[in-house]
């Protein structure tokens, strides 16, 4: 993992995939401003997990550049793959609403360019604007949902 500099390119980027993501979409101008310049990058490496299930939920993630694979440990060796996610995909919402560990681990299938937004950064914007509240609470119930059926 590598921190990178956020350039203006980067921050016009996470700018247009903020427009796509649903609960983005509910927020205020002042709020987006806030995560604009809180945001960080980071550079994973191949085969460089994010995070771990079971580990702290401290950050939310928007990916920027790369793929990744999404999978739950189940016994000491076995693996299972729930998604795959792309440049404009989220993830980490449920870990740092809920407060919970996280139910997954996030590993680079190739190298990957990623945006982190700092938990306490999430919660202060949660506690400001309800309906971005709301909204990160019905994806992230749905995805839970989506865990228990596998």
């Amino acid at each position: 993992m590598e921190k990178l500099t956020v350039t203006s390119a980067d921050i016009q980027e996470f700018g247009k995939m903020m427009k796509k993501m649903s609960f983005f979409v509910a927020m205020n101008i002042s709020l987006v401003e806030k995560i604009l310049n809180r945001i960080t990058l980071y550079k994973y490496n191949k085969g460089e997990a994010i995070c771990h299930q079971g580990g702290v939920g401290d950050s939310f993630f928007v990916v920027l550049e790369g793929k990744l694979r999404v999978s739950t440990r189940e016994g000491f060796i076995f693996s299972r793959t729930l998604a795959h996610l792309a440049p404009g995909d989220c993830f980490g919402e449920m870990a740092i609403l809920n407060h919970v560990p996280r139910n997954a681990t996030v590993t680079c299938e190739q190298d990957s360019k990623i945006f982190v937004l700092l938990a306490d950064t999430f919660d202060q914007l949660l506690a400001e604007n309800p309906a971005f509240s709301d909204e990160i609470k019905r994806i992230s119930a749905e995805r839970d949902f989506e865990l228990k059926s596998h």
